[in-house]
């Protein structure tokens, strides 16, 4: 009975957006450098009916949404319908920078009427924007709750249907992306499990500067003295590697390198996963500290940005900000994680730095204090996805 029942939701949610409505208030009241390579971005072409006749007056007409969920899956799904005049031709594409947009490019039809941005549900995507690109082309801009992947989607139109009295439609569907944990922490770093890898070791030396200084052991230096104070504090601290070797073997993959890591952080089921990295450049005047996280819940950012704030505070160095980024090491792990570039090899001034222990041990007092803030912050949050 259950079943029939969601099958008997889900032909009315599709029954809904297959015409046209008027307006959205209905809906809305219901429904209240150089570092490992960042995913690319994946062009889409909407799969279109055989109507592709494209007019010069056409324009976006109408915009509505809504989200369903099947309660016997256990998913939901938004969809979101912009009907057109007339017939136009569909792309789309994930930013590959943040991972969190979705821009969908739609040709043959300018704006219109619709309005400059429309309130989404909040949990999937937050707001949609329309962009004029001329006054034959538009641009929708999907603002994601989540980071999601091209999997996540799926963009289509469907033709008119005079009898029926059915526009010509753009249909965009976005899957809600559930992590597979549900977090509830606690203040203080004492009996947490965390993950600390340092990047590159054995055959990859990582990034090496201008006085041979190699990138993997300067992440191994700091990350052994992060270990020492995360265990003098009463946390636990999974290394993913503890001496220069390569953690998959010999002659891996890079995906079967990577993933070695973090299988240690998912098999161990770490609270946080860390990766240090040094950065590098061809101008050898750039430098500075960035982080990078992938947002899965709600508490990537905040990791990020608490381990940030505090590596600028001990080493003084720029602060690069934090920065939305596709690492497999980031997304393929379970819990909040980071990747920290704590500076740059190919700045000579940050090449003697890095060498310097002194200034590893800022790093690693860095790191472990933010640490330190975020969960102190993370358990204000009360839990939850």
């Amino acid at each position: 009975m259950r079943r029939f029942r969601s099958a008997l939701l889900g032909l009315l949610f599709l029954m809904l957006f297959l015409v046209p409505q008027v307006g959205m208030a209905a809906l809305n009241d219901n429904i209240l450098e150089a570092n490992p390579a960042v995913a690319v971005s994946t062009l889409k072409t909407a799969i279109s009916l055989p109507q592709t006749k494209l007019l010069g007056n056409n324009q976006l007409t109408n915009v509505r949404w809504l989200v369903h969920n099947d309660a016997v899956e256990g998913t939901s799904k938004l969809r979101l319908v912009i009907d057109t005049k007339d017939a136009v031709r569909v792309s789309s594409k994930l930013d590959g920078k943040t991972g969190s947009q979705l821009v969908i490019d739609i040709n043959g039809a300018a704006v219109g009427k619709v309005d400059d941005s429309v309130t989404l549900d909040g949990k999937i995507a937050d707001k949609v924007r329309f962009v004029k690109k001329d006054n034959n082309n538009s641009q929708v801009v999907v603002d994601l709750s989540t980071m999601i992947e091209d999997s996540n989607y799926k963009v289509f139109t469907l033709k008119s249907d005079e009898i029926n009295k059915k526009t010509f439609r753009v249909v965009v569907d976005i899957d809600k992306v559930v992590p597979k944990i549900e977090y509830n922490f606690t203040a203080g770093l004492r009996n947490k499990v965390i993950a600390i890898d340092p990047g590159h070791g054995g055959s990859d030396p990582g990034a090496i500067g201008a006085n041979k200084l190699q990138e993997k052991i300067v992440t191994l230096a700091v990350a052994q003295r992060v270990q020492a104070l995360l265990e003098k504090a009463g946390a636990k601290v999974l290394m993913t590697r503890k001496t220069d070797v390569d953690v998959y073997g010999p002659n891996a993959s890079a995906v079967e390198e990577l993933s070695a890591r973090t299988i240690v952080a998912n098999k161990n089921k770490a609270d946080v996963f860390v990766s240090l990295h040094i950065n590098a450049f061809t101008n050898p005047s750039v430098g500075g500290i960035a982080t990078y996280y992938y947002q899965k819940s709600k508490y990537d950012m905040l990791l990020a940005d608490c381990i940030q704030d505090n590596l600028i505070k001990s080493g003084g160095l720029q602060d690069r900000g934090i920065n939305a980024a596709g690492f497999y090491v980031i997304k393929k792990t379970q819990m909040p994680s980071v990747l920290a570039e704590l500076g740059f090899i190919s700045n000579p001034d940050e090449e003697k730095l890095l060498s310097n222990p002194q200034f590893q041990q800022k790093m690693a007092q860095g790191i472990v204090q933010g640490l330190d803030a975020f969960f102190a912050q993370a358990a204000k949050k009360g839990g939850g996805l």
